[in-house]
């Protein structure tokens, strides 16, 4: 009763009701207010030279790598390949899921229309009108409105910003991480190939020795344990071939996957490992770091949401209330259907209060609340590893490229030994063993310093894409999360 004594108070008023539904939008929202997290931030990088500057990556540090192949399969990859697709579909349908989300926040009008034709049965009565068809028009609109008093869809369309948000900088995560993989497959071919070209050397040397040795021991000068020894190690290094092969092969395909492409579509050019150039970069300060990183960003696009979905849940617990309006109008003559006395208005106001919905709200609420923790950890998480990734990729750039330079010296003295070596087997001084250990010797120090090489191209894209790529944080003009 006292529900329908407002709507009917409501009803003969609603000028005034109208007129006060500016205050009505301004609402009271009720949660908390959105804070990010405040994490422990060091001072500074503790792996880089505190004495270097800052040297960010750029948008296209990949170009730094001097590598035609390598900016030709980038840019492949940032067409064709298939997580990046799939991420901006997903972009594509957040922002979609923005608009939906809004709609509540307006008017919702609909408008509606008929005629009809009515005809009296045979009857013998004159009065009672005739056979002819009578016509009959109507029209109507009908508006309505839900006040966002407590601001809950005001804080749905805030979480439906967040995640859209959250979703743009996801697909910049995957186009980064797609890119650095396509960088990684490239010098792991590069450095697949160089070991097969090494062992396929190697192997063409150590057989040529056998044929020696075998002549040799035809001519009763050396003994048959020596030939044997050599025949083992050619037959090692043959059988080491195939896999050799197998790695390249799978490798390559891997990379026709991240270029978007078939095998048989996928050109291989030739290209050294050993002419790639490492680009160089430096952190500046940490606290900079935060807003190069696209994963630092989704996250907090994340908790944001989450707060936004509390505060949602929160609003549900109150009153809602409904604004309905319509204007209708009905004619026999459609020529009359908009005069002003075939029109009828009508306005109305409805409160509702939820009183008892088994558990559900507080089920919501308490979800709510479960997820917005859970993101509170993810970012904190996210944070942290954002700087350990630095500091690790600093550390492994460090040491793989002292490595890298103590393994060509390695290489250098193996090829002076080995010719030293075999200059004294001509000269009689030493037997074939000699020779036999300075080509293993040499042949070690090859293949590492070819994974050295690796290791510290590796090294520097972690580093890259630890310090975002090139990729940086622009604030929207009006913040999702407040």
């Amino acid at each position: 009763m006292a529900i329908r004594m407002i709507h009917g108070g409501l009803r003969a008023s609603w000028p005034i009701s109208f007129l006060t539904l500016g205050l009505l939008l301004s609402g009271c929202a009720v949660g908390p207010r959105f804070h990010a997290p405040q994490s422990a931030m060091p001072t500074r990088f503790t792996s880089a030279p505190q004495d270097a500057k800052p040297r960010w990556p750029s948008k296209t540090w990949w170009r730094g790598f001097h590598s035609p192949p390598l900016d030709r399969f980038i840019e492949a990859a940032e067409h064709h390949n298939f997580n990046i697709r799939i991420a901006a579909a997903q972009l594509e349908a957040a922002n979609a899921q923005v608009e939906i989300a809004g709609a509540p926040l307006l008017p919702s009008v609909s408008a509606s229309g008929n005629a009809q034709w009515q005809r009296a049965p045979h009857t013998r009565i004159a009065s009672l009108g005739t056979r002819n068809p009578s016509p009959f028009y109507g029209a109507s609109v009908q508006a309505s409105y839900l006040v966002d008093l407590w601001g809950e869809n005001r804080d749905a369309l805030r979480a439906a910003l967040a995640d859209a948000a959250a979703s743009r900088f996801n697909r910049d995560t995957v186009a980064l991480t797609e890119v650095t993989a396509v960088a990684t497959t490239w010098f792991q071919i590069l450095a697949d190939r160089a070991a097969l070209t090494i062992g396929l050397r190697n192997l063409g040397a150590a057989d040529r020795l056998l044929k020696q040795l075998q002549a040799e021991f035809a001519a009763g000068t050396v003994d048959a344990v020596t030939v044997a020894q050599q025949a083992a190690l050619v037959a090692s290094e043959r059988a080491n071939i195939p896999v050799l092969r197998s790695q390249l092969r799978q490798e390559t395909l891997g990379l026709g996957i991240l270029v978007g492409k078939p095998p048989e579509q996928l050109a291989i050019p030739r290209e050294h490992i050993g002419a790639l150039r490492v680009p160089p970069v430096m952190p500046g300060l940490p606290s900079r770091l935060l807003s190069r990183r696209p994963d630092v960003a989704q996250a907090e696009a994340t908790l944001i949401a989450a707060n936004a979905n509390v505060r949602a849940a929160i609003a549900s617990f109150f009153p809602s209330i409904t604004l309905t309006g319509s204007a209708a109008t009905s004619s026999a003559a459609l020529d009359t259907l908009l005069s002003p006395g075939s029109l009828l208005l009508n306005a109305a106001t409805s409160i509702s209060q939820p009183l008892f919905e088994g558990g559900r709200l507080m089920g919501n609420l308490a979800v709510s609340r479960a997820i917005y923790r859970e993101d509170v950890a993810t970012y904190e998480q996210t944070v942290v590893h954002a700087f350990t990734d630095v500091e690790q990729s600093l550390t492994a750039l460090h040491y793989a490229t002292i490595q890298e330079r103590r393994q060509a010296q390695a290489v250098h003295e193996a090829h002076r030994a080995l010719a030293a070596v075999r200059a004294q087997l001509q000269a009689g001084i030493v037997d074939v063993s000699a020779v036999l250990t300075a080509e293993e010797t040499l042949l070690g120090d090859e293949n590492a310093y070819t994974q050295a090489q690796l290791t510290r191209l590796d090294a520097a894209i972690h580093l890259y894409q630890a310090l975002g790529g090139g990729w940086r944080l622009r604030r929207p003009a009006h913040p999702v999360g407040n």
